[in-house]
């Protein structure tokens, strides 16, 4: 089958391109990305007669019928990410994340796609004060890019029902671990670098904020799964992770600091708003035969490896960018 891969070069992309090329059941991926956030470099080492590149965006419908003619299948991932900083970002962010999934639907439908697989996220579920929060829970978003997902959820649906084609969401965990396209303002990624690089881990709040976390490569795996095997994924919505990685903040601090030779010191900001906390029940993603296999102590001991070296090796350029060196993180 041809799989369509929007946001391809991104993040998680960068991982599940070469995963989909791997698998016998697939005869080619096609990649559309704007660049905006991603690149091809970071898919390297995938470039085949199987692999196709088509630079586009999907803001603009045209793009996105021109990469979908041929297609089978279509694995949603292009959005604008970092949710804290969709506040400063809401109309780009409604136009990408909305607008766009508006956009992959109606030519998956026009174009005759049999299943299209759309990447949502937890964040949807706000700060929940339930702990056992699963996908009849009712969304509290708390930033643009949760209220965007959630009426991207909507299209998605509603096309489904109008044009026939099977359609799920996966309502990701937080991601975290090594990939080509690495992204450093999650906050489980962030938190190492800070260590590795001999800095304090700043927590926002008291950090007893909930966040299920789930390891890149497994999130991939997860579009994979449910883009080759619909039939196992019926209902229109799944949370994606697993309930036993489920952490407060503070808990992901103490573990990046349990890995890592010298003690760190961790640095409370307890003026500052600690952003969405949810507690998630995965029992729904155990029915499709969908099991994540990474924990966060061997993610974050894989960051660490990952990026060896000293402060020194990792933040100059030799032009004296900064490299390496995040901001803020996606809490």
């Amino acid at each position: 089958m041809r799989i369509l891969v929007t946001g391809g070069c991104g993040y998680i992309g960068s991982v599940l391109v070469p995963q989909l090329l791997d698998d016998e059941a697939v005869s080619e991926v096609v990649v559309l990305d704007s660049f905006a956030a991603g690149t091809p470099r970071t898919l390297l080492g995938a470039v085949d007669d199987s692999l196709e590149f088509q630079r586009g965006d999907v803001r603009e419908y045209g793009d996105v019928e021109r990469a979908m003619r041929g297609v089978d299948r279509v694995i949603h991932l292009a959005a604008i990410t970092g949710a804290d900083s969709t506040h400063d970002r809401r109309e780009e962010t409604f136009a990408v994340n909305r607008q766009g999934t508006d956009h992959v639907v109606t030519a998956a439908g026009k174009l005759g796609v049999d299943t299209v697989v759309f990447a949502s996220s937890c964040n949807n579920y706000g700060r929940a004060a339930s702990r056992n929060i699963d996908e009849t829970t009712t969304p509290d978003p708390l930033n643009p890019y949760a209220e965007a997902k959630i009426e991207a959820e909507e299209i998605v649906r509603d096309a489904a029902d109008e044009y026939g084609f099977d359609a799920t969401s996966l309502r990701m965990s937080t991601n975290y671990g090594y990939a080509p396209g690495i992204r450093f303002n999650l906050v489980v990624n962030h938190f190492v670098f800070r260590g590795v690089t001999d800095r304090p881990l700043t927590v926002y709040g008291d950090g007893n904020n909930w966040r299920p976390f789930i390891h890149v490569k497994d999130a991939a795996r997860a579009y994979k799964h449910a883009a080759l095997h619909p039939h196992r994924w019926p209902a229109d919505v799944y949370n994606v992770g697993s309930t036993d990685q489920n952490y407060r903040i503070e808990d992901v601090a103490r573990l990046v600091n349990d890995e890592l030779e010298s003690p760190l010191e961790i640095t409370y900001l307890e003026d500052k708003q600690p952003g969405p906390s949810y507690h998630v029940d995965f029992a729904r993603l155990n029915e499709t035969g969908f099991e994540p296999t990474w924990t966060l102590r061997t993610g974050i001991r894989e960051l660490v490896d990952q990026f060896g070296g000293t402060a020194d090796e990792l933040d100059p350029e030799p032009d004296g960018r900064p490299k390496l060196t995040p901001t803020n993180y996606e809490r």
